[in-house]
């Protein structure tokens, strides 16, 4: 199992979703998405990796924030993109 530093940076609790209803960019292009993701440096909510768009990986490549939790109702998992792990 490995280890993930960047868990040590978060806040003490998540950031208010940038957009509550959706992902952020796939509501501005009218695009559609499968699964949302919260960005736990800054609240934006992006789609996922299964998704046509994949905008929560385009964030963290844009913005350098690592780690991102499911935005899903009933999960609470979250991912280091850097570290690539369940953290």
């Amino acid at each position: 199992m490995g280890i993930c530093e960047h868990v040590q940076s978060l806040p003490a609790t998540d950031p208010a979703p940038g957009t509550p209803q959706g992902c952020q960019e796939c509501l501005e292009e009218g695009t559609r998405w499968v699964h949302l993701r919260l960005c736990l440096g800054c609240g934006h909510v992006g789609c996922c990796d299964s998704s046509p768009m994949r905008h929560a990986s385009a964030h963290f490549r844009k913005e350098g924030h690592p780690i991102v939790r499911s935005f899903e109702p009933d999960e609470d998992w979250r991912w280091c993109f850097v570290d690539e792990l369940i953290v």
